[in-house]
């Protein structure tokens, strides 16, 4: 396994980092996600990501139980706070009050006295955004959050935030949690050129594209039987945008390229992300210890230029890299 900083900050966390949305505690038995927790650790992963939304709070209850009696200070673990955790109307968003809520929660669920990052989980239009930052920091200073971050942020949204803290003295964000892959780019434009410049890094989710740049959904085949797109918890609504035939005869078209390189389709995904050096980590998710195991050979790999344009020049067409794409919820009614 290989490590980065996150951003600027001095905390390493694996290149590779293992996440359980849409997995632990939904699509995946206890005794699987917790074999699947293992195969990380055996491969080297220390960085382990999860929400209080995931799984309705169970999520972070399963990864809780599978990373208990492990030596604390050797993991990262991250979690975040946004999405509705409860029926209330102050069981959701970023305001003081669930901020506290939420991580007694999670730091409960996680059978931990901290969190080595806490990150909001989409930006809150409804709570000022100096009292989310100073809600943050005081739990920096209390010790139960080390480090702060956001997830899906748009650059204009993390600006102001930085500014914010920079004038006021609170802890500064140190990373950012965006979808990015191959065929999802929207980070590219905006948020990545301004994070490089204030020392912001990217942990990236669905490197993979929710299975699709893997190979094993055919243009013109049916879905294979148990993979997410057949999924009715979740998993099938994330993967529809990519299933179109154009899409996928286009992903077939990655095989040679990766055959040439010595590399599974989802080692090819994963190692593309790492090779934008604001990428801190690319987190992978997985319903067996197998999957874990062929993803992290992607740690170290470099891809030379000509491999990088010959994907290019195979997935132009289909890209999505729209910098609008990246929202977060509107104001309630």
């Amino acid at each position: 396994m290989e490590f980065r900083n996150l951003g600027r900050s001095g905390l390493k966390v694996s290149e590779i980092s293992y996440g359980n949305w849409l997995t632990h505690g939904s699509q995946v038995e206890e005794d699987a996600a917790r074999e699947c927790v293992e195969a990380a650790l055996d491969e080297g992963i220390t960085t382990f990501d999860t929400a209080d939304v995931y799984a309705g709070t169970r999520a972070e209850e399963v990864l809780g139980r599978a990373l208990e009696g492990r030596r604390r200070e050797g993991l990262e673990i991250f979690t975040k706070v946004f999405w509705p955790t409860g029926p209330g109307p102050n069981d959701r968003g970023l305001s003081r009050k669930h901020i506290f809520e939420s991580i007694h929660g999670s730091l409960r669920r996680l059978r931990t006295d901290y969190v080595d990052l806490y990150q909001a989980h989409r930006f809150d239009h409804e709570t000022p955004l100096e009292e989310t930052l100073k809600a943050f920091d005081d739990l920096v200073r209390q010790g139960k959050v080390l480090y702060v971050g956001v997830s899906e942020w748009r650059a204009e949204e993390i600006e102001r935030a930085l500014k914010i803290a920079d004038e006021m003295g609170f802890e500064r964000i140190v990373s950012n949690q965006p979808q990015y892959s191959m065929l999802w780019r929207v980070i590219e434009s905006e948020v990545v050129p301004l994070c490089e410049r204030e020392g912001v890094g990217q942990i990236v989710w669905s490197p993979i594209a929710q299975g699709v740049l893997s190979g094993k959904y055919l243009p013109g085949r049916p879905l294979p039987e148990g993979s997410r797109a057949t999924d009715g918890k979740g998993g099938a609504d994330a993967v529809q945008r990519y299933l179109n035939d154009d899409v996928l005869t286009r992903v077939q078209e990655l095989k040679p390229v990766a055959a040439d390189l010595g590399l599974s389709m989802a080692q090819l995904a994963v190692a593309w992300v790492l090779q934008n050096q604001n990428v801190s980590s690319a987190i992978v998710g997985a319903s067996r210890p197998e999957q874990v195991r062929d993803n992290v050979k992607a740690a170290g790999v470099k891809l030379d230029a000509d491999v990088l344009k010959r994907i290019d020049d195979i997935l132009d067409p289909v890209v999505i890299s729209d910098a609008a794409k990246t929202k977060s919820p509107p104001r309630r009614p």
